[in-house]
């Protein structure tokens, strides 16, 4: 048999071990231990870990790496920065938008994470960003799966022409429906605004992902009226929620009726621990909630839990750098997930989790799935995560696309010369 290339000796998330995996025309064609083939390049795991790419399926592409135009957030809160994003828009251009998108890409290839969705203004009556976008998703198609979410920042009901441009987008071929009921004027327009977007996701055909009540309000109610719409219209397993962070906030008896029909719905949830845990939580002095969803309670309900990182040196938020190993260790931490189980759950919220939410076809380590993957200096998900480990292979439909050596420390203490190497350290056993 004679492959493009043969990995040897890896380690699966799942926890086999000593196995090697077969790639010919972009897909894998066998993961087994001790294939036997000619290959056109042969990389050694060594033992280590080989992943499904990351996915990041909640971010905002338009505002990345705008850190300062025209100002900083002062305050740190959500509504200065879409304040503050309002004064950016008018100054953007096409060209602008695209080569900061272009260089996160990379950024973003460099981490391992080849498919991501965007959220895109439409707000602006030009399409700025859209047609920014659009020609990135073009551009990248080749390493990155990019999905963009037609997105009303300043409130479906709320901006004039909203409606109309959220349908323009649609039809310059944006992928998904997206809302921002909590910013509507009142809970009742946002609850329409709701209905109406889910409508249109019907009659196209497409998903859908809602902003939903990204408040410290502990009665705000949209997910709620997603819930509803979603089962009303058919789009069961179609629809995600993004940050539902007024759930650290609810009554618990409400929320002990609010998972339950999520789940019900088949609705998807999207917290995004970086931004959740730095955004909320501003006008408490203490103590100062957490500011992520309950994900321990939806993830028991049978709720597909994914994260994603948000944001990245934009308006709402300073730092980033395209790493969902570093999400995946926020949102650990801030859920209190620190079992064995609840750990490798977290490496799953940034892989398959995510995948699902999208649709992604071909995902996967499997034969017959394209032969996406990222090999780490790490030798289990949860050691990933610790470590947040070199990416130290990306391959993309059989294709190396990026590699970074692996990390080593040479080290002289009191005339001892020694090395540290992170995948030197095995996990416990049992």
């Amino acid at each position: 048999m004679a492959v493009e290339l043969l990995v040897i000796n890896a380690t699966l998330p799942d926890g086999r071990t000593g196995q090697d995996i077969a790639v010919s025309g972009g897909r894998i064609l066998e993961i087994a231990p001790g294939i036997a083939a000619e290959a056109g390049r042969v990389i050694d795991a060594g033992g280590l870990l080989v992943s499904p790419p990351f996915v990041d399926v909640h971010f905002h592409m338009d505002a990345t790496l705008s850190l300062g135009i025209p100002r900083l957030n002062r305050s740190g809160t959500l509504l200065e920065g879409i304040a503050l994003w309002g004064e950016l828009k008018p100054l953007l251009t096409p060209e602008a938008v695209a080569e900061r998108a272009l260089r996160y890409c990379d950024l973003a290839v460099s981490q391992g994470l080849l498919a991501i969705r965007t959220h895109v203004d439409i707000c602006d009556d030009r399409l700025t960003a859209v047609e920014a976008l659009l020609h990135v998703k073009r551009t990248v198609a080749p390493y990155i799966d990019l999905q963009l979410v037609a997105f009303p920042q300043d409130g479906y009901f709320r901006a004039p022409k909203s409606a109309e441009n959220l349908l323009r987008a649609l039809d310059m071929g944006v992928d998904v429906v997206g809302g921002i009921p909590h910013f509507e004027r009142t809970m009742a327009d946002g609850a329409a605004s709701v209905k109406a977007l889910c409508e249109i996701a019907a009659e196209r055909g497409l998903r859908v992902d809602m902003h939903c009540d990204e408040t410290d309000d502990p009665l705000s109610r949209q997910v709620e009226a997603l819930a509803y719409e979603t089962q009303r219209l058919g789009l069961q397993g179609r629809v995600a929620g993004s940050h539902l962070t007024s759930m650290h906030s609810m009554d618990n008896y409400y929320v002990s009726k609010l998972i339950p029909l999520m789940a019900e719905a088949g609705l998807h949830a999207i917290p995004n621990p970086l931004i959740n845990i730095t955004l909320q939580g501003r006008h408490d002095t203490y103590p100062k909630r957490r500011g992520m969803t309950r994900v321990p309670e939806l993830r028991a309900a049978g709720v597909n839990v994914a994260f994603g990182q948000d944001c990245c040196m934009d308006p709402w938020y300073s730092l980033g750098g395209a790493d969902m190993l570093d999400v995946a260790h926020m949102g650990l931490h801030v859920g209190l997930m620190t079992s064995r189980e609840a750990m490798t759950f977290c490496f799953e919220a940034v892989t398959t989790n995510p995948a699902r939410v999208m649709g992604l076809e071909g995902y996967g380590l499997a034969a017959g799935c394209h032969a996406d993957f990222v090999l780490l200096q790490a030798r289990d998900p949860i050691e990933a995560i610790r470590m947040r480990a070199t990416r130290l292979a990306v391959v993309r439909r059989g294709k190396v696309i990026a590699e970074t050596p692996p990390k080593r420390a040479s080290l002289f203490l009191d005339g001892r010369p020694g090395m540290v190497d992170p995948s030197d350290y095995a996990p416990p056993v049992g």
